[in-house]
C-alpha cells in the first residue's frame, strides 16, 4: 500500500502547526507555553469554580481543543497523532488552572490505557501538591458484545460529558457534585461507529484494508479495525444495523433503550463523509429511533470527534431527562459546539506564559552516598541491556501492537545514560527513583512510560531515608500496586505484571531473610520473572493494546514482561559483582 498524500508541511510539525492554527483563529483560546495545551484566554473567570481538563491524541480534531470555552472545557491537552499526551503537560494544565483560582480540577478521560495512565499520573502528582482534582472515565463504546478486561473504549460520547460538566461548573457546582452527576450520565451513553475506508497516520500506510463495497462495523477512533465486516448497504439499512447492535440486550456493552425513552442524538462525521451523506444519515437515525417509539429531544449533526480522514460516521445516544437537557442546552463559547468567536482575531497575544510555580524543578544539589557507585553501575548495565534488546522487543511487539516496545525502552535507556553522565547519583535510593520516574515520564512516552513512571514514583516513598532489604520489598510492592491501580491489569492479563508480580512475591521474603541470604532471594525472583514472562506466550490478553487483537494472532511472549525480566536479571548480575552490596541492603 502507498502512503496517502496529506496537505501538511511536515509529519513532525503537523500537530504543533495545527494547534497554532486553532488558537490563532479563535480569540477565546491560548496556548500554554512549552506544552501542547490549549487553555481559555479568560482564565481569570475560573476563580472559585471547578475547571475541566480533557484531551488525548491528535488526529481527532476538532476534539478536544475545539471544546475549550465557557460552559465546556477549561483546557485541552494534545498528544502526538493517536498518542496519549505526556503527564507533564496534563500536570501543567492542572496547576495553571489552579493558580488561576479554580476551586478544583476535573479530568475527563476517554477509556484508553494510555490516557488513563498519563492522566492518572498527573492526577497523583497534582494531589501531592495539594490540588483538589478528580477523574471521570468515559467508556461509551457499544461495539464489543463481551468487552475485554480493558473495558469499553471512550468515543464521541465523551463530548456530552464535556457539555454537561461545563454547564455545572459555570453554575458554581462543587467538584464532588459534578463528579456524581456526570458519572451517572456516563452510564446512559452509548456510541457505535461504521466506516467505508481506513485512515492513515501522517507518513504511514492505512491502518487496515477494505475491499470495494465493504464496511467495518464497530471500529475505534485510532484506525483499529472493527468487530464485523459487512457489505455496504443503504443509509437506512446501515443505521438500523448500528442501532440494533447498540441496543441489543444480549450484548454486555449495549445501551438499554425502551419505547418511551427520551434521548439526545449525536451524528458524528469520522472525517471524510460529505455533508450531504451526513444529512441523510441523520434523517435515517431519526426515523429509526422514532419508529421504535423513542423520543429524540435534541439532535446535533456534524464533525465532532474524527479519526483523521476516515470515511465513516458514529452515532451517540444519551438517555436524558429535563435536568440533562437543561445542561445540554446551556450556552457555551466553545468554538466547535459549534459557536463562533466574536472577539478580534488579529493583533492579540496568543501565548500565555507558564507560571513559574508550574515549571519543573531539578533535584536540589545532591551528594553521593554509600550506594551511589553501585547504583551507577546497575543503571549503566540496565541501559546497555535495553539497548541491546531493542530489536527483540520490537519484534515481539509487532505481534500485538505497533512494534515500538524496543524503541520506547531504548529512548528511556539513552535518557538515563545522559543523566548518569551529567548528574551526581544521589545517596538516597528514593531520590534516585524519583529522578528516574521523571526521565521515563518525559522521554519514554506511551503506556510503558507512564507505567514505569508510576512504578518508580510510588516505589520512591518507602525508600525515603531507608535502603535496607525490607524497604526495597515495601518499595517494589508500592510500585506494583500503583501500576495495577491505574493500568487496570492483573497477573494473568498478559502484561508486564506477569513477570513483575511473581518476582515481587519472592522478594517479599527479603523482610525476614537472615543475614547473607538476600542474594539467593533476588536470584530466585529473577527466575520467577523469566518464567512469568515466558508464560505470557500462552495467555489471552485482557488488558492493554493486545486485548483488541485476536488471541490466535498473539503467540509470542509479551514484550513488556520480557523487558521486566531482563531488567531484573541485569540488576541482580550487577549487584552480584559487588561484595559490599549484600551487606548494605540487609535490614538494620
Amino acid at each position: 500500500m502507498e502512503v496517502p498524500k496529506k496537505l501538511l508541511n511536515s509529519v513532525d510539525s503537523c500537530v504543533d502547526e495545527a494547534l497554532s492554527g486553532i488558537i490563532s483563529s479563535n480569540s477565546g483560546l491560548s496556548l500554554l507555553k512549552g506544552h501542547r495545551v490549549v487553555v481559555r484566554s479568560d482564565l481569570e473567570t475560573l476563580r472559585n469554580r471547578v475547571a475541566l481538563v480533557s484531551g488525548g491524541g491528535s488526529g481527532h480534531e476538532p476534539a478536544h481543543a475545539g471544546y475549550v470555552g465557557a460552559g465546556m472545557l477549561s483546557a485541552a491537552v494534545a498528544g502526538s497523532v493517536f498518542a496519549s499526551p505526556p503527564p507533564s503537560s496534563v500536570l501543567a494544565a492542572i496547576l495553571t488552572l489552579r493558580q488561576a483560582g479554580a476551586s478544583g480540577v476535573l479530568l475527563i478521560v476517554k477509556n484508553y490505557t494510555g490516557d488513563r495512565l498519563n492522566f492518572g499520573l498527573a492526577l497523583e502528582q497534582a494531589r501531592a501538591r495539594g490540588v483538589p482534582v478528580a477523574m471521570v472515565i468515559v467508556a461509551d463504546d457499544c461495539a464489543f458484545v463481551q468487552p475485554s478486561k480493558a473495558g469499553r473504549r471512550g468515543l464521541c460520547g465523551t463530548l456530552l460529558i464535556h457539555k454537561m460538566a461545563g454547564a455545572l461548573a459555570e453554575e458554581g457546582r462543587s467538584l464532588d457534585e459534578i463528579v456524581t452527576i456526570v458519572t451517572e450520565a456516563v452510564k446512559d451513553i452509548g456510541t457505535l461507529g461504521v466506516s467505508m475506508s481506513p485512515c492513515s497516520v501522517p507518513g504511514c500506510v492505512p491502518s487496515f484494508e477494505l475491499p470495494p463495497g465493504e464496511m467495518e462495523l464497530g471500529l475505534g477512533i485510532h484506525g483499529e479495525a472493527g468487530i464485523q465486516r459487512l457489505k455496504i448497504g443503504s443509509a437506512d439499512e446501515v443505521v438500523k444495523i448500528m442501532i440494533d447492535h447498540m441496543t441489543n440486550p444480549t450484548s454486555q456493552s449495549h445501551l438499554p433503550l425502551n419505547t418511551g425513552d427520551t434521548v439526545v442524538l449525536c451524528v458524528n462525521n469520522l472525517g471524510a463523509l460529505s455533508c450531504l451523506e451526513m444529512a441523510v444519515v441523520t434523517r435515517a437515525a431519526l426515523t429509526c429511533l422514532e419508529g421504535r417509539g423513542v423520543r429524540v429531544a435534541r439532535v446535533t449533526s456534524g464533525t465532532f470527534m474524527t479519526s483523521l480522514e476516515m470515511t465513516g460516521v458514529s452515532l451517540t445516544l444519551m438517555r436524558t431527562d429535563e435536568e440533562r437537557l437543561r445542561l445540554f442546552d446551556a450556552k457555551t463559547t466553545a468554538p466547535n459546539w459549534p459557536n463562533l468567536s466574536r472577539g478580534a482575531v488579529s493583533g492579540r497575544n496568543c501565548i500565555v506564559e507558564l507560571p513559574k510555580s508550574v515549571l519543573a524543578t531539578e533535584l536540589s544539589a545532591e551528594k553521593e552516598g554509600p550506594l551511589s557507585a553501585v547504583t551507577r553501575r546497575v543503571l549503566e548495565a540496565v541501559c546497555t541491556t535495553l539497548l541491546n534488546q531493542r530489536e527483540e522487543l520490537n519484534t515481539l511487539d509487532r505481534a500485538s501492537g505497533d512494534g515500538d516496545c524496543g524503541n520506547t525502552h531504548a529512548l528511556a535507556a539513552r535518557a538515563i545514560q545522559e543523566w548518569i553522565h551529567s548528574h551526581v547519583i544521589p545517596g538516597c535510593p528514593g531520590k534516585v527513583l524519583s529522578a528516574l520516574a521523571g526521565l521515563v515520564q518525559e522521554h519514554m512516552g506511551g503506556s510503558s512510560g507512564a507505567l514505569y513512571s508510576l512504578f518508580l514514583t510510588a516505589a520512591a516513598t518507602p525508600l525515603s531515608g531507608r535502603s535496607d532489604s525490607a524497604a526495597w520489598a515495601d518499595a517494589l510492592h508500592a510500585g506494583t500496586e500503583a501500576m495495577r491501580r491505574y493500568g487496570g491489569a492483573d497477573p494473568g492479563d498478559r502484561t508486564m505484571l506477569d513477570a513483575l508480580c511473581p518476582a515481587l512475591d519472592e522478594l517479599r521474603k527479603l523482610s525476614e531473610v537472615p543475614p547473607g541470604g538476600e542474594m539467593a532471594i533476588w536470584q530466585a525472583a529473577v527466575q520467577k520473572a523469566e518464567s512469568g514472562a515466558e508464560s505470557t506466550r500462552n495467555l489471552t490478553a485482557r488488558a492493554g493494546r493486545a486485548s483488541y487483537v485476536a488471541a490466535e494472532r498473539v503467540t509470542l511472549p509479551d514484550p513488556g514482561a520480557v523487558a521486566v525480566a531482563a531488567i531484573l536479571r541485569t540488576v541482580i548480575a550487577a549487584l552480584g559483582s559487588d561484595n559490599e552490596t549484600s551487606r548494605k541492603l540487609r535490614p538494620d
